[in-house]
């Protein structure tokens, strides 16, 4: 059966980058396909031997005419049984006006307000779409190759059937807090490893970090009561067809605390079934 992914987001945030990404790794790329013909598609891809196993639909590139009917499209897809994944792309107005003033391309939202409005304009558009999706990624902060690298982790690992993908990020909360993710924890509570000299320099992946932070006993609270969060959770998610889930844990500067906590939650994870990727969003600042 084949796989759709629709590639919806904020005009400025990298769909027609992400679109030659997937059509690079061999998805058959379709730009702003009307609702109305999802159906003929979905026909000919489930054609026996057909060639398009991997659709990725690409909308809002070049204007929003059937934006507004694409939720009921894609729920009608999912119903017969197809794996649909939706995809959206944002990042923080003033990266998108930024990026937009460096080139010569119109907005599509026509406005004579400037770019700043056009973007809001275009955020209210979209908003149910966003809520709705399965993954968010900010690119706000992401590079061309730190782009591809981030769609292939998040889309283009997991074969079809794999189940719900999990992902846990560490962060310093003076960094701000991810936007692409789904739960998000604090850990500052924690005493900070930074404040003892000899493990200032060192990172939560350094064993004298970690046995510090462990030896804390409000960590092992802590990590109790997620892992019961986690046995709600998680089954419910998947129950309901999410295809992915991110979980954040935040400390001051990203590099101790939550550093440690972000590895102990990914084996949390990965003891209930999932394998999660570990990152750490903010370890080399």
């Amino acid at each position: 059966m084949a796989e759709y992914l629709f590639l919806i987001g904020m005009s400025g945030a990298g769909r027609s980058t992400a679109a030659a990404i997937f059509e690079d790794r061999g998805w058959f790329v379709i730009d702003n396909l009307p609702p109305a013909l999802l159906g003929k598609v979905a026909e000919l891809a489930s054609q026996p031997g057909s060639e398009y196993e991997r659709l990725c639909l690409v909308a809002g590139r070049g204007g929003y005419d059937g934006v507004a009917e694409l939720p009921l499209a894609i729920a009608s897809l999912r119903s017969s049984g197809a794996r649909v994944r939706v995809l959206f792309l944002e990042a923080p107005d003033e990266v998108l006006v930024r990026r937009y003033e460096g080139t010569r391309r119109k907005h599509p939202i026509e406005t004579e307000s400037g770019i700043l409005e056009a973007v809001r304009q275009e955020r209210n558009l979209l908003a149910g779409l966003r809520d709705d999706a399965d993954l968010v990624l900010d690119t706000g902060e992401l590079n061309v190759h730190e782009l591809r690298e981030k769609l292939v982790e998040l889309v283009d690992q997991a074969p079809p059937g794999a189940g719900m993908e999990t992902t846990v990020v560490s962060f310093g909360f003076k960094h701000g807090i991810p936007l692409d993710v789904d739960l998000v924890f604090d850990c500052r509570f924690l005493p900070n490893p930074h404040w003892v000299p000899e493990l200032r320099p060192l990172t939560g992946l350094d064993e004298p970090v970690r046995e510090y932070v462990m030896a804390v006993p409000e960590t092992t609270m802590l990590l109790e009561r997620l892992d019961g969060l986690f046995e709600l959770l998680l089954p419910a998610y998947a129950r309901e067809g999410k295809s992915y889930l991110s979980v954040a844990i935040g400390c001051t500067g990203g590099r101790h605390r939550s550093v440690v906590l972000a590895e102990e939650i990914g084996r949390l994870l990965a003891a209930r079934g999932f394998e999660p990727s570990v990152h750490h969003r903010d370890l080399g600042r």
